[in-house]
């Protein structure tokens, strides 16, 4: 009785399992609906890239000429700040006992020099006018002993007495000369190759203390400059009147070290006066793409805000794509070609760094 019907029924009940299961497996899933409807193209013939919200001066990444530890931040996240406003400075501690050190170096040397401008002191003009008079009062004296001794005749002097005041008289005459010459070294004041080398001992102090302060600017971040414009002399200055830059993000706090590592951004800035979108173009589209193409952009997560774009210019240096969108069907093997382009933002607020789907007219 076991084998005759308890297995077989096991066996059917086996299949109907099986049959129920495989049934399921075919069946399609319902479709997910997205929370939020993707962006589509207004346009029937179209070229189509994903943006990036930049600030008109692009993201201008701020960073350290020296590594160092960070001492103070002046700014924060939305401040507004102007060309050569300070950003951040770096502990100069060391740097400051430096430059104190050659300030007093340079004020040495100086004082060298001025002592020497200052020659010849009139202070020491009686002290050498009576050198020369007792120069001369020695040789008059030497002399009447030197002629009494010479007319005297007969045994009444010897011949080596008569030599001894000769030789009196001659050295009194190059005392006397050597007392006129210094006289003359000191009326005449400092020499002028003792000047020079002051001067340059001076120049060279300064050049120290000059780079000690440049040292400690270096430790001192400021907001660049950006638009320059030629001078009545044909120099290069500044044009920042009216540019005021908008803290973006600042990654720096007191207290903390940094690097002077390349792409190391310590605080970003952007003048958000006027936005612009980088739009990526796939490099399968760029022969398609033109510059007189218009264009519209919408934003992720509210496709019906449109934004009309007016061209900006083109970067002619196609790359790897690097923005990536996130899709499952998105191509990262590719190169693609930046386009500038400026938005109209109307009045709903937009953010630097926030995606949008961007579609160009290609029908134009």
């Amino acid at each position: 009785m076991f084998t005759r019907y308890f297995l077989p029924g096991i066996a059917l009940l086996a299949l109907g399992f099986a049959v129920v299961q495989m049934t399921k497996a075919q069946t399609k899933p319902s479709p997910i609906n997205p929370p939020v409807d993707p962006g589509r193209s207004p346009y029937v013939k179209q070229l189509a890239g994903a943006g990036i919200i930049e600030p008109e001066t692009e993201n201008i990444s701020v960073g350290s000429h020296v590594p160092g530890v960070v001492a103070k931040v002046y700014v924060k996240v939305g401040q507004k700040v102007k060309p050569g406003d300070r950003l951040f400075q770096l502990d100069d501690r060391q740097l400051q006992a430096e430059h104190a050190v050659r300030r007093s170096i340079h004020a040495s040397a100086d004082a060298a020099f001025e002592k020497l401008a200052q020659q010849p002191r009139p202070e020491e003009k009686p002290t050498n006018d009576a050198k020369v008079l007792e120069a001369e009062v020695n040789l008059k004296n030497q002399q009447k002993l030197y002629d009494r001794v010479k007319n005297l005749t007969g045994n009444a002097v010897s011949e080596e007495e008569v030599t001894t005041r000769q030789i009196a008289v001659e050295l009194a005459q190059a005392q006397l000369t050597r007392a006129k010459g210094d006289f003359s070294l000191w009326n005449a004041g400092a020499w002028r190759p003792d000047k020079d080398i002051a001067q340059a001992t001076i120049d060279q102090a300064l050049a120290q203390m000059k780079q000690t302060e440049t040292e400690i600017a270096r430790l001192t971040g400021t907001a660049p400059h950006q638009r320059w414009k030629t001078s009545d002399k044909g120099e290069d200055i500044p044009d920042d009147e009216g540019v005021a830059f908008e803290v973006l993000q600042v990654n720096i706090r007191p207290g903390e070290y940094v690097a002077n590592t390349p792409g190391n951004a310590l605080i970003v800035l952007g003048y958000v006066g006027k936005l612009h979108v980088r739009v990526d173009l796939d490099e399968n589209d760029i022969a398609r793409f033109r510059t007189n193409f218009t264009g519209m952009a919408k934003l992720r997560g509210n496709p019906d805000a449109e934004f009309p774009l007016t061209f900006v210019r083109v970067e002619p240096y196609v790359i790897p794509k690097r923005s990536l969108t996130g899709a499952n069907t998105e191509r990262v093997d590719t190169r693609v070609l930046q386009v500038i382009y400026a938005i109209d933002t109307k009045n709903i607020p937009l953010y630097v760094g926030q995606q949008m789907d961007v579609f160009l007219n290609a029908k134009e």
